[in-house]
């Protein structure tokens, strides 16, 4: 174990089941130091943490069935964007969901080394609100910056039985689905690398580089994307361009508007 930046940095090597009880505390202690530094990056960085706000629900409840608060969150975006079909409204909303927890975890693991353990019965979410104030998390714990925290954190934790939520509430593609997991983390790290370049920590972006290159390996995110022209273009579309107000986003895998025939291939 050596010391960066005044904290303790977990290796993986520290993760073996005999060690787990003694590396816990020491995590434990530079969590909200963490958590602190990366929401110096933004909103979307940044995690509350102590006792939950009446709207506020445990993930978890979410994903075990009671869907009542995703519903309502889905309903709520949907009218706000005027949106022609509900599925744009699931579509849009789980996107800004899944850039939250990517950049939560993502940014700990950059900037601190260390991951927020974001186990969906601690982390509680109001579907009234926005970021920062969406997300609030009890009892803070962590775990090492390394990519595999991240994906058992994220995609495991939460973007899996997210998906599964949203295909009770409604019809939508577990193809569209993953395609805004892919462009989410892809948003985190440019995000990430933006704040480096700013804030002369150029380090910041090969370290979420090759964080993100990890992650991406795994065969639900390998296809949803890839580098074009130094940007990431995802392979599928997220159906805001559908919307009155809606156009392409940057990582548009149209480079116009499509008629509605070729839309329906390409999002499913």
């Amino acid at each position: 174990m050596d010391r960066v930046d005044g904290t303790d940095r977990i290796g993986p090597a520290d993760l073996e089941p005999a060690k787990a009880r003694a590396v816990e505390p020491a995590l434990a202690r530079v969590v909200e130091p963490a958590l602190a530094r990366v929401a110096a990056v933004g909103g979307f960085f940044a995690l509350r943490t102590g006792i939950p706000a009446a709207g506020h629900v445990p993930l978890a409840r979410v994903y075990a069935g009671d869907i009542a608060p995703l519903t309502a969150r889905v309903d709520k975006v949907a009218a706000r964007l005027g949106a022609p079909e509900r599925r744009i409204g699931a579509s849009v909303a789980h996107l800004g969901l899944a850039a939250r927890l990517w950049s939560v975890a993502l940014g700990g693991a950059v900037l601190a080394d260390t991951v927020p353990d974001l186990d969906p019965r601690r982390l509680h979410w109001d579907p009234e609100l926005t970021s920062p104030d969406d997300l609030l998390l009890t009892g803070p714990r962590a775990l090492p910056g390394t990519a595999e925290a991240v994906r058992e954190v994220v995609q495991y934790g939460h973007l899996v039985p997210l998906a599964e939520a949203l295909r009770r509430d409604g019809r939508i593609s577990p193809r569209l689905l993953w395609g805004n997991a892919g462009s989410a983390l892809a948003g985190a790290v440019r995000e990430l690398t933006v704040w480096g370049a700013a804030n002369g920590r150029p380090e910041t972006a090969e370290r979420a580089g090759a964080l993100a290159a990890e992650l991406f390996a795994h065969p639900d995110l390998r296809g949803t994307g890839g580098p074009v022209a130094g940007s990431f273009r995802r392979r599928s579309c997220c159906l805001y361009y559908r919307c009155p107000s809606g156009g392409l986003c940057g990582d548009c895998v149209f480079d116009r508007p499509p008629r509605r025939s070729s839309a329906r291939t390409v999002s499913g």
